[in-house]
């Protein structure tokens, strides 16, 4: 299956999680009437400066977040740490998180959110 990424659903999500500005969420699979019983996110998200995803926790799935261009900060249950390009996030299940564009240029990630087994 491929999937083109101009046939792709793209959102815009105001204050996403409670956070602050507006982010966009491109998926990757959902709207194209494909759904994948263990993954409940796979999305590219694109925080402009300023604009945050708000705290909040996962409870019985583990979510990714492999970071492709910018710079911010993630909350990584209540330790804050600096992102860029090239790193990669793991929240476990039950895990509290969050991420803000402290850059100046977008904040371009993938997320991914899969069931534990």
């Amino acid at each position: 299956m491929v999937c083109q990424r101009s046939e792709l659903k793209s959102e815009q999500r105001e204050k996403p999680r409670n956070g602050t500005g507006t982010a966009t969420y491109l998926h990757f699979v959902e709207g194209q009437g494909r759904t994948q019983k263990n993954v409940n996110l796979l999305a590219e998200i694109t925080l402009p400066p300023g604009a945050s995803v708000g705290p909040h926790s996962h409870t019985e799935d583990t979510e990714f977040f492999i970071i492709l261009e910018g710079k911010g900060t993630v909350d990584d249950n209540g330790v804050k740490k600096p992102i860029a390009k090239g790193d990669v996030m793991v929240i476990g299940n039950g895990e509290t998180h969050s991420v803000a564009n402290t850059g100046n240029t977008p904040l371009v990630f993938h997320a991914v959110i899969i069931k534990d087994a």
